[in-house]
């Protein structure tokens, strides 16, 4: 896939935290072990706190898109569990009121930066806010970083492609499970419908700035 470094308007682009909970980021997080080898390997988290920076430095939205906080009685009245939400409801993982279920602490919301109405399974968009938020604030290019790269951040994309937004994906700010679902993400489904994957190198060089030093809950 050639490399899109198309320009991104502050005022037209919006980055995408999906689902930056204790569980997945930190040490001592239920799923931080499946997570930690790819997330030491791309160096997720610095990747994540460099393209937070950049994004508040050239003024982009910032949206937290987070998955739905469980609950022991979840999901069960449901006609059809996916394989995902199984291992939710079995492992409680993101509870609601656990410290899992908090954000990373170098990912917490500003006042002026949105979160979006939790999902229920992969989708960011789907049964959310998340596209009548974006159209609200006139954003056309959504830039997506987080967890993980073959569920959450794959099915937010394409179904972003879908309603019209002009996708980029950035690819060592994204993590997941395993190297093989890097790959399936990366090298077979994200090319035939992201218009930019780009390492956070690349998306610095393409807005033509340096982010300021990431300061820990700054």
């Amino acid at each position: 896939m050639t490399v899109d470094t198309t320009t991104y308007p502050p005022d037209q682009t919006a980055l995408l935290i999906i689902d930056p909970y204790n569980d997945f980021l930190s040490e001592g997080g239920k799923l931080w072990p499946q997570a930690k080898e790819v997330a030491e390997g791309v160096d997720l988290l610095d990747h994540m706190r460099t393209m937070l920076a950049v994004a508040r430095d050239q003024g982009f939205r910032v949206f937290i898109v987070p998955h739905h906080q469980t609950e022991p009685g979840d999901y069960l009245s449901w006609d059809h569990l996916s394989p995902t939400q199984q291992r939710v409801v079995k492992g409680q993982t993101f509870a609601k009121g656990s410290w899992g279920a908090q954000w990373h602490p170098d990912f917490q919301p500003r006042e002026d930066e949105l979160i979006i109405h939790q999902h229920w399974s992969s989708s960011g968009f789907a049964n959310t806010d998340l596209d009548l938020m974006l159209k609200q604030h006139h954003i056309r290019k959504v830039v997506i970083i987080g967890m993980k790269s073959n569920t959450c951040v794959d099915t937010t994309a394409r179904f972003g492609q879908e309603l019209g937004f002009h996708v980029t994906l950035i690819r060592d700010a994204i993590g997941s499970f395993s190297w093989d679902e890097m790959k399936a993400t990366f090298e077979v489904n994200a090319p035939q419908y992201a218009h930019a994957i780009l390492a956070t190198d690349e998306f610095v060089k393409a807005v033509g700035t340096q982010p300021h030093a990431f300061e820990t809950g700054e």
